[in-house]
């Protein structure tokens, strides 16, 4: 059987030939089955969210709206009731907002310096203070409410948006640094030597070597840290004082406000909107996410 060889510089180009296989047909099937079997509830919030309230009384939830309207989403975004205020969800959106803003970049500037300092720069009871600190993933939040109320009460934060910010830092802090530690640990050690010889310090490495080299992971923990926050409900209702209730807690208020008539498509349009931003997150970043674990998130 002879070959046909290419002349040097050459390179075969066009698709790669693909085999229809009962393999491939079944594989592609079950992803299929399993992608609509999760899509089936945002499908029917959706079109929930559009029909009128006479047709949801029908019954047939899977039923395309005859009528299609946005009036409710308008409703939901700016005139739906979450209490004694009608405003709907543009204040909650917009303290959600500064509540992430602030709150990510801070937890994962400190679980990174602190995943790099463990990890590079060991001190006499490194390993217990690592311990220690990712002992604290472990423990029941609703254990720390009440000390960390009495702790920002005494120092004038409790109630306000810096106390909020606070308190999502220190709880993100300890998965956080498990992750930047991990990740630290897994890169060659030969570059952090070679660093300490050209007569780098701590600072200069973390800056120029460290820091370029962490963007799959850090982007994983702004995946994480984005989507917890914005879906966080207890800190929210607890923490974050009436002027700064974020999306979440203006939604529970939103299903739980009801003049007589429940309106399930104005809290439909309401709950979709509260989760696209974790969502359009995921769809956004879902690749580096898959990257940044593949680097060194599960490594150590």
């Amino acid at each position: 059987m002879s070959s046909v060889s290419l002349p040097a510089g050459i390179e075969p180009s066009g698709p790669r030939p693909r085999h229809v296989t009962a393999t491939r047909i079944g594989i592609y099937a079950f992803l299929l089955i399993a992608a609509l079997f999760f899509l089936i509830p945002l499908i029917v919030m959706i079109m929930t969210s559009m029909k009128s309230m006479s047709e949801i009384r029908g019954g047939n939830i899977f039923a395309l709206p005859m009528q299609p309207t946005l009036d409710y989403w308008v409703k939901a975004w700016s005139s739906a009731c979450t209490g004694r205020d009608c405003y709907g969800l543009a204040p909650g959106f917009f303290n959600s907002v500064k509540i992430t803003v602030l709150s990510v970049p801070v937890s994962i500037v400190i679980a990174m310096i602190n995943g790099y300092a463990l990890s590079f720069w060991r001190f006499r009871g490194s390993e217990l203070m690592f311990a220690i600190l990712l002992f604290g993933a472990f423990v029941p939040f609703q254990v720390l409410v009440y000390p960390i109320i009495f702790g920002l009460s005494r120092v004038g934060l409790f109630g306000t948006l810096p106390g909020i910010v606070i308190v999502h830092t220190i709880f993100g802090m300890p998965i956080l640094t498990l992750l930047f530690r991990n990740f630290f640990a897994s890169l060659p050690v030969e570059l952090f030597k070679a660093a300490r010889v050209d007569g780098a310090g701590f600072w200069r490495i973390f800056f120029s070597v460290m820091l370029p080299m962490s963007v799959p992971i850090t982007i994983v923990a702004v995946i994480l840290q984005v989507t917890g926050i914005w879906n966080d409900f207890i800190f929210g209702l607890v923490f974050a004082g009436r002027e700064n209730m974020p999306m979440t807690v203006q939604l529970n208020n939103i299903v739980r406000t009801s003049t007589g008539t429940v309106e399930y498509s104005t809290n439909m349009a309401a709950t979709v909107l509260t989760g696209a931003v974790p969502l359009i997150v995921y769809f956004v970043s879902g690749k580096w996410f898959v990257r940044g674990i593949a680097a060194g998130a599960v490594k150590g």
